[in-house]
């Protein structure tokens, strides 16, 4: 028979009563001189992965593993459970006959959710579970929580999220999505070792929030008395590294953006830039494609993977295509010969509201934003970008209206963002002074301008590819999570009332 402990037998108890029940328990405990909390260590000689792998190695044989009791059943002489460690998770079998009588009702005690440490022979069940024969137990953590009902977890999206840690006990699949997570920068560090890339890290903080065209934090040091700003992108830092002499450097880093919060967008977030130099957006193209199937492969093992129900494939080439071609594809606009007049107008009748003075690249850049993006399952990269939104990328020599800049599209989502660097001084002055008056016009995410990274251009910087990309969105992607929150372990939550 089942034992009726609080958490199977009233799931919706209060859950203040159950931790009196086991505030007493430890109390008791205590009082005998066995407190578990001062236990400083346990001996392991095993995992529950490790023994599940290789069974014929242990069967039979002695041994010691500790973790979470995640489950147990009480049948009078004898009694079933499962512990769960950071490898896997594993049966349990307490026989009264074995352990003594004494013994045995003391671990009856035990609730679902403590910390144990078991010894014992490794043996399969007549159902073929692998199991420890437990011949003595330690307890060495004391739970004072229940955890959630085994069987129906933890469902409530902002609670999974702001008790991480309860997400995780209860709910194994969220764990493997973090696994994964680890397995995807591994390999993004391994790829571009490999390639000879090293690998540097720049400041967080700045007197200028540059590199990007987004709205930052704002802090104040003290001691030098100056408003300072976490991090919109690591670029320009980097970039600095190259006209040092560096020639291929990456840096994988957390940034900062003051902005909204959606399924795509946490004001915290991860991403990798690379830049190399003697390269341009094409070798840019080429390393992003090698090393999203590298994570591919070491996260998923294929480069055919499923996302939100759209089967999509990683196997190359993967298409090349011109902003303008695009627009004309899925937006019905021909911004190579059509009269800008006529185009802004076709774009209001679809329901943007450009002014008649929009600029040929604004235009045109407005019209993919809204009517192209949610349409390129990918991998797609999008190219040649026009000069108004790139200030930080080379123009095209054939034409002075667009830039050497492309867009990774996956599945309908910007996964990385890429450029032939701009190294020339005089036309970077130039676009910083129109970010500068876009920003007065109130142009909160303008780019300020950055008179040292003019300056370290002056010096020379090389022909230079560049290529920033969100490892968050790459997570997704690769573990089929909706929502950012899903793979961020601590996403950013507002605070409760």
């Amino acid at each position: 028979m089942k034992e009726m402990t609080p958490e199977n037998a009233a799931p919706q108890q209060d859950v203040s009563e159950v931790r009196k029940v086991r505030l007493a328990k430890l109390a008791a405990l205590t009082a005998e001189g066995r407190d578990p909390f001062e236990i400083t260590t346990y001996d392991r000689t095993a995992t529950a992965g490790g023994i599940r792998a290789d069974y014929d190695a242990y069967e039979d044989k002695d041994v010691s593993v500790a973790g979470r009791l995640m489950s147990k059943r009480v049948m009078g002489k004898a009694s079933f459970g499962h512990i769960a460690d950071g490898d896997g998770e594993l049966q349990l079998y307490f026989s009264r006959d074995d352990m003594g009588a004494e013994n045995y009702q003391e671990c009856k005690k035990l609730d679902v959710g403590d910390i144990i440490g078991v010894k014992g022979k490794v043996f399969r069940t007549k159902t073929g579970e692998i199991t420890v024969h437990v011949k003595e137990y330690t307890l060495l953590v004391k739970s004072l929580l229940p955890l959630p009902e085994k069987y129906h977890g933890l469902k409530d999206p902002e609670l999974r999220y702001r008790q991480r840690y309860v997400d995780l006990i209860s709910n194994p699949g969220v764990k493997e999505i973090f696994v994964k997570r680890s397995k995807i920068v591994s390999a993004i560090r391994e790829y571009l070792d490999r390639q000879g890339f090293y690998e540097v890290e720049t400041p967080v903080l700045g007197t200028l929030a540059g590199g990007a065209n987004a709205r930052p934090f704002i802090t104040h040091h003290n001691t030098l008395d100056v408003d300072m700003y976490l991090r919109i992108a690591t670029e320009l830092n980097l970039k600095r590294c190259i006209v040092g002499g560096f020639d291929k450097v990456y840096e994988v880093g957390r940034i900062f953006r003051n902005e909204g919060m959606d399924p795509k967008h946490n004001p915290e977030f991860t991403t990798v830039e690379v830049y190399q130099a003697y390269t341009d957006y094409n070798g840019m193209m080429d390393l992003t494609e090698n090393l999203i199937r590298h994570c591919a492969m070491k996260a998923c093992g294929t480069l055919d993977i499923t996302y939100q129900g759209e089967k999509l494939s990683f196997a190359g080439p993967w298409e090349r295509l011109p902003m303008t071609e695009a627009v004309k594809r899925y937006g019905g606009m021909d911004f190579d010969s059509e009269p800008l007049g006529a185009l802004i107008a076709k774009a209001n009748a679809k329901g943007l509201e450009l002014p008649a003075d929009t600029t040929w690249g604004k235009a045109l850049y407005e019209v993919f934003d809204n009517f192209v993006e949610d349409k390129l399952t990918g991998p797609v990269f999008i190219t040649d970008y026009p000069v108004e939104v790139s200030p930080l990328a080379k123009k095209k020599p054939t034409d002075h209206r667009l830039t050497e800049r492309f867009e990774l599209f996956i599945a309908c989502k910007e996964l990385a963002n890429a450029f032939s660097e701009l190294n020339d001084p005089i036309d970077q002055r130039e676009r910083f002074a129109a970010q500068m008056e876009a920003k007065a016009k109130g142009d909160e995410e303008a780019q300020p301008y950055d008179e040292d990274f003019i300056t370290a251009l002056e010096y020379g910087m090389p022909p230079t590819g560049g290529m920033g990309m969100g490892v968050d969105r790459l997570v997704m992607l690769l573990t089929d999570s909706y929502t950012i929150r899903e793979v961020l372990l601590f996403p950013t939550m507002k605070p409760r009332a």
